[in-house]
């Protein structure tokens, strides 16, 4: 999967391999000294190990469009026209191309301050490379999910720290439900420092999807 790189956490770049355009979703604590800029920039939620105003300038140029719900877009000077306000359940189409949002909430009682619903905060489903991605966000298993089988998905990439986002037992339910050809898990190392045996447990429990833990980028 040399088109998609791990910074860590939530972060991700894509490459498109076609019209070598680089995508960002969650740029945050980027190591690497050197960076591919971006043409788009795909924000999820407000909170800073997301929406990071630091990582984000080391990756823009000129032109480079960021995507995020208006929360986020509200804080960031930069013209109009390189800014796409999205919310939930809809379909988008920027310098060509074409994405959805899927709805990032939690819906457990202990949880819902952490990402309530009202926010109208998103996870985006993407076609790059004839692959269909889905970045889940921050998010509960929630019913919204269980719509993405028929969608034929071949990748998924689910948060499985707990806490803030589903667990692992949760997140392996929603991978199972989703059926997505390849699940990444995202958003755990931080938060656990055995983070290897969230992992495994994670292989187990996911029948319906191949898990592939990918390595951080450096």
């Amino acid at each position: 999967m040399t088109d998609i790189k791990w910074f860590g956490h939530a972060s991700f770049s894509f490459v498109d391999q076609n019209g070598q355009r680089v995508y960002y979703v969650d740029p945050f604590d980027l190591k690497p000294s050197e960076l591919k800029k971006a043409d788009l920039v795909f924000i999820t939620h407000a909170h800073p190990d997301h929406f990071s105003p630091n990582d984000l300038a080391r990756i823009l140029k000129e032109d480079t469009v960021i995507i995020a719900p208006p929360d986020i877009l509200a804080q960031i000077n930069r013209n109009a026209t390189l800014k796409l306000k999205v919310e939930p359940n809809q379909n988008y189409t920027v310098k060509g191309f074409y994405f959805q949002t899927i709805p990032a909430y939690n819906n457990h009682p202990d949880k819902l301050n952490f990402h309530p619903k009202s926010s109208n905060w998103v996870g985006y489903i993407f076609e790059l490379n004839g692959k269909k991605i889905y970045h889940a966000g921050d998010t509960d298993f929630i019913d919204e999910m269980k719509n993405l089988k028929s969608l034929n998905l071949d990748v998924a990439m689910l948060p499985i720290g707990g806490h803030y986002t589903m667990d692992v037992t949760e997140a392996a339910d929603a991978a199972n439900a989703i059926a997505a050809k390849i699940t990444i898990p995202i958003h755990y190392r931080r938060m656990n420092p055995n983070y290897q045996e969230l992992e495994e447990k994670f292989k187990q429990l996911v029948t319906a999807s191949e898990v592939i833990v990918l390595e951080e980028l450096r």
